[in-house]
């Protein structure tokens, strides 16, 4: 089988060593090259064709995020991930690679005892990004024009967030059937909760951004990031559309029109308080290898309003939120995921489908109106 042949790009000599031999130990993994900055990127891009690139964000010359926005201009789709600092100063720039075009990120070691350590902690980090954003290597995703004329790679306008779906990341877009089920009958919901993970920063700024007023119930959302990221996220969300954008700070009471995010490293969950809801934030162990878990929001939404609950997920590696969604089916609650060729990665989204959990399974372009008109009629389309 072919290798998923990666360039690594990074002004320093030891960090593109490390990075070249955590992917070397990887079967099925091959550096086909190494660049310096970003411009010298451009033409290694031209001439190696790589399925990916890893891409650091703070280089001479040419930094990550130009380097980012001029690959894509030319037109070329193949993933690229940055290696970001665990900084307020790093979080920024990486959610600005993310809407130059960026399609991930992987934070750079740190406080770590060995280069041994170093080389697993990046491997562990980086080689699944890799393998679920490149299934199918050797198809010459770094082409440019590779991608269908649709998968554009431009600003969302008002988004402030780079649309590049799966379709145009180096993997041909594999339709797995599934199969929806019958809408639950209407009823008056009191929360909405939303998961995801690879892709979702970009997925929720199209979601909220198309949203024609404040969500009539609060909104909880776990997004899979680091700490300081979630909280310049919920910044950078809070000015695109009519939702005011927090991270929870825990022990809020819940205000419909308000978006509350999961800080990075914390579980969010909500509980009754009398009549009224509240955030709460635990650090209890980490669920499907996250924290926060998207399952223990889900199920502890659950506890609080039973089936009187809206459940989206979209984007994302991995399969958490499939366990909170059969809670939620089988309480008697609504259930809409993100459909395939619009995700960066289906796989959360895709674990929900396959398993027969969604009533319905949509673009990322129809979610916001689908949301309202569940929060507004009490279900969905048969």
């Amino acid at each position: 089988m072919a290798a998923i042949r990666v360039l690594v790009v990074d002004d320093s000599v030891v960090v593109r060593r490390l990075v070249s031999d955590a992917l070397a130990q990887a079967p099925g993994v091959e550096v086909v090259g190494v660049a310096a900055n970003g411009r010298l990127a451009q033409a290694k891009v031209a001439q190696l064709r790589p399925d990916a690139v890893t891409m650091d964000i703070e280089m001479p010359e040419m930094n990550g995020i130009e380097a980012v926005r001029a690959l894509r201009a030319a037109g070329h789709r193949m993933p690229i991930i940055m290696f970001s600092t665990l900084t307020e100063r790093g979080a920024e720039a990486t959610l600005d690679a993310l809407a130059a075009g960026a399609t991930d990120y992987v934070a750079k070691p740190s406080n770590v005892g060995s280069v041994q350590e170093s080389i697993a902690k990046v491997a562990h980090e980086l080689v699944p990004r890799l393998r679920s954003l490149v299934p199918v290597p050797g198809l010459g995703a770094g082409v440019a024009g590779a991608a269908p004329a649709s998968a554009t790679g431009a600003p969302v306008a008002g988004s402030g967030f780079a649309s590049v779906p799966r379709a145009a990341v180096g993997a041909a877009a594999v339709r797995r059937p599934v199969t929806t089920r019958p809408a639950p009958a209407p009823h008056a919901m009191r929360l909405m909760v939303l998961g995801s993970s690879t892709g979702g920063p970009e997925a929720l700024s199209r979601v909220l951004s198309s949203l024609t007023a404040p969500p009539a119930v609060p909104v909880l959302v776990v997004q899979h990031m680091p700490p300081v990221f979630t909280r310049q996220l919920a910044a950078r969300l809070d000015r695109l559309g009519p939702a005011t954008v927090v991270e929870a700070a825990g022990g809020e009471l819940l205000r419909p029109g308000t978006v509350y995010i999961a800080p990075g490293d914390r579980h969010l969950e909500v509980r009754r308080a009398g009549t009224a809801l509240e955030t709460v934030l635990t650090d209890g162990p980490p669920v499907n290898f996250c924290r926060p878990a998207v399952d223990v929001l889900f199920r502890s939404a659950v506890r609080a309003v039973a089936g009187d609950l809206l459940a989206v997920v979209l984007t994302g590696m991995g399969a958490d939120g499939r366990t909170g969604c059969q809670e939620v089916v089988d309480a008697g609650g609504t259930v809409l995921v993100q459909d395939e060729p619009t995700s960066v990665v289906w796989g959360m989204p895709g674990a929900v489908a396959t398993a027969g959990l969604a009533h319905q399974v949509l673009p990322v372009t129809e979610v916001a109106s689908a949301v309202e008109r569940a929060l507004f009629t009490g279900g969905v389309a048969a």
